[in-house]
């Protein structure tokens, strides 16, 4: 699958706003008839563009080919305001408050290393943020995952 076209993009809001939102409400929200729906939803499960049951998108396949993870060092008394800078930058999909090297680590996509270069000049400038540290992603061999955990636990308790 190529491209997405406007009725996928908004079907992929749709679910991500609501993972577990049943057909008939999906074809009621977007106009579109339970068959269109459906239909749409399993060529996105197919083609691998929804991953993990609908819970999970394919960056590669919205065209941002470059991840990133970003170390921020910040002077902590900006520390809400990075945070809250970074949360209207749609190119950032996670921000985490750490302890260690740096102050907030986040996960940047982006389509290029120029968008990607962009998105850090957008962090660089953000009051009270002090310096900034970045490692490109080559590739996911492990994605996020709770079912090792919930098996364990599952295997512990009788």
């Amino acid at each position: 699958m190529s491209k997405l076209d406007t009725m996928d993009r908004r079907l992929l809001l749709e679910l991500i706003k609501d993972p577990r939102a049943q057909i008939g409400e999906l074809s009621e929200t977007l106009g579109i008839a339970r068959n269109t729906a459906q239909t749409r939803i399993k060529r996105l499960l197919r083609s691998g563009i929804l991953r993990n049951g609908g819970r999970e998108i394919d960056l590669e396949s919205l065209e941002y080919d470059v991840v990133a993870f970003v170390t921020i060092e910040v002077n902590h008394r900006e520390l809400d305001g990075v945070i809250a800078a970074l949360r209207t930058q749609a190119q950032v999909l996670e921000v985490y408050e750490i302890a260690g090297r740096g102050d907030i680590w986040c996960r940047v996509a982006a389509t290029d290393t120029h968008h990607l270069q962009s998105a850090l000049r957008f962090i660089l400038r953000i009051k009270g943020v002090l310096r900034t540290e970045t490692e490109l992603v080559l590739h996911e061999h492990i994605p996020y995952r709770a079912q090792p955990l919930l098996t364990g636990m599952a295997e512990t308790t009788g």
